[in-house]
C-alpha cells in the first residue's frame, strides 16, 4: 500500500509567521503578561503549547478585564473597533494578523469610505470575516453561499467590491461571482483567497481523485481544514478528518492501494509526520 502527502499541505505562511511572533515575545520573559486575542491560529494543540510558554489565550470578553500586558492579534485579524479600544485599555499591541488578511482590510476600508459598497464571500461567524467587516465604512454584505446572492441588497448601479475570506472555496467563490454578473450588477471582483489554500484545495482535489482513502488533519474549528475536508469527500468516498493520530481510527478495505494525506494551514508538521509513519507502519 501506497501512502502520499498532498504536495501543499501543512502550515501556511501568514500561519507560520504568527507563530513565529508569540514566540518570539515569549521568549522575552517580559514582567507583564502575554495574551492573544482569541487563539493565535485555529489549533488545539498549538495554543496548548504557547500556553506552556506563559502566553494565554483570552475571548473577547476576557481581553478588557484582563491586566495591562502585551496582546497578540490572531492571525485572522480583528475589527479597527476591536484594536482601539485594546490600546485605549493599555494594552502594547503586537500585530500577527496574516499579511493576506491586512490586505482584505485595506481594500474594504479604502473602497467603503469612497462610497463604494462591500460583499464578502465567507462566513459570518469566522473571526477572520467578523475581523473584515469591522474595517468597513456601514454594513458590508455576507455571502456564505450561491443562494445569499438572491438577496443582494444594493442596486444594480451601485459600485460593489467583492472579497472573499482568505480560505474560502476557490471553485465556489468563482461560481458566486460569476452568478453576481449574470444578474448585471456592476462589480470589482477582487480575488482575496491567499495563494496558499487555493494551492492546497488543487493539490488536495488532485490526490483524493486517485486515493482509495483520505485522511485530512486539521483542528475542530479550521475553516481551510473543514472546506479540504469536503472537496475530498467529493472525489474520495472514504475521507477520515483528525485533529491528531489520537484521533485516527482506520479500517481500510482490502482493495486500498493508495492513502493520501493533506492538512490545513493551522497544522503543524510534527502532526502530519507522526499520521504519515503510523499509516505506513501499520498497514
Amino acid at each position: 500500500m501506497q501512502v502520499e502527502l498532498a504536495e501543499h499541505a501543512g502550515f501556511c505562511f501568514g500561519v507560520n509567521k504568527a507563530v513565529e511572533i508569540v514566540n518570539s515575545e515569549a521568549e522575552k520573559k517580559s514582567e507583564y503578561p502575554i495574551y492573544t486575542y482569541g487563539p493565535i491560529i485555529h489549533n488545539e494543540e498549538v495554543v496548548a503549547s504557547l500556553e506552556k510558554k506563559g502566553v494565554k489565550a483570552v475571548d473577547e470578553d476576557e481581553a478588557l478585564l484582563c491586566a495591562p500586558g502585551t496582546m497578540i492579534l490572531r492571525s485572522h485579524g480583528v475589527a479597527k473597533e476591536t484594536e482601539d479600544k485594546l490600546r485605549a485599555t493599555g494594552f502594547s499591541i503586537v500585530d500577527a494578523t496574516c499579511p493576506f488578511v491586512k490586505r482584505i482590510h485595506n481594500t474594504v476600508r479604502k473602497e467603503s469610505e469612497n462610497g463604494g459598497k462591500i460583499i464578502i464571500v465567507g462566513d459570518d461567524k469566522h473571526p477572520e470575516v467578523v475581523g473584515i467587516k469591522g474595517w468597513c465604512i456601514g454594513d458590508p454584505y455576507i455571502i456564505k453561499d450561491i443562494k445569499d446572492v438572491d438577496t443582494i441588497p444594493y442596486g444594480k448601479d451601485e459600485k460593489i467590491t467583492i472579497v472573499a475570506q482568505t480560505t474560502y472555496n476557490y471553485n465556489k467563490f468563482q461560481e458566486i461571482v460569476d452568478y453576481i454578473t449574470k444578474k448585471g450588477y456592476y462589480i470589482n471582483v477582487v480575488n482575496t483567497i491567499c495563494n496558499a489554500t487555493e494551492e492546497r484545495q488543487k493539490a488536495a482535489r488532485e490526490l483524493a481523485c486517485r486515493a482509495d482513502c483520505m485522511i485530512v488533519i486539521g483542528g475542530a474549528h479550521s475553516s481551510n481544514s473543514h472546506k479540504l475536508y469536503e472537496i475530498c469527500k467529493e472525489c474520495c468516498e472514504l475521507t477520515y478528518f483528525i485533529q491528531t493520530l489520537d484521533d485516527l481510527h482506520l479500517e481500510l478495505p482490502k482493495s486500498v492501494r493508495l492513502v493520501g494525506i493533506t492538512a490545513g494551514a493551522s497544522t503543524p508538521n510534527n502532526i502530519i509526520e507522526e499520521v504519515q509513519n503510523y499509516v505506513r507502519n501499520e498497514f
